[in-house]
């Protein structure tokens, strides 16, 4: 089935390349405001694995991986869920260009092709949210 793996389940992955340099993306997505349009209602990240959070939402989880300006991997549990998924994120700088870097968001361990559908447009609009704060000079 569409975005199904034996190991992970249904996954799910939105990419975008935006106008700005790596050190500018990680910057925005750890920032309070940039925390809110992917991640929800959190005044702060500590950004060091092992560290729990829970947004205004009632979503939560665990950050398990971070590596400063490359990626974030945690654990994520929407308040309507019985189970975790895992979130990715990862920030990579364009190798022509300084002024250009991806943002991928990368989910598995969803449960169904609904859950999957309802993430990829929540990420898609995670994504335009960014790059209409950019668009807007940041």
């Amino acid at each position: 089935m569409k975005g199904q793996t034996a190991s992970a389940g249904f996954q799910i992955g939105v990419r975008r390349t935006f106008p700005i340099s790596q050190e500018q993306a990680w910057a925005l997505l750890v920032s309070p405001e940039g925390l809110r349009m992917w991640l929800g209602e959190l005044t702060a990240l500590k950004l060091e694995a092992g560290h729990p959070y829970t947004t205004g939402e009632g979503n939560h989880g665990e950050l398990r991986v971070v590596k400063p300006l490359h990626q974030l991997r945690m654990t994520w549990q929407r308040k309507d869920w019985e189970h975790s998924s895992t979130v990715q994120i990862r920030v990579i700088p364009n190798p022509t260009s300084a002024d250009k870097t991806v943002i991928s968001f990368h989910q598995e361990k969803l449960k169904d092709a609904i859950e999957r559908e309802t993430m990829k447009q929540y990420w898609e609009e995670a994504a335009a949210k960014i790059l209409e704060k950019i668009n807007a000079g940041m």
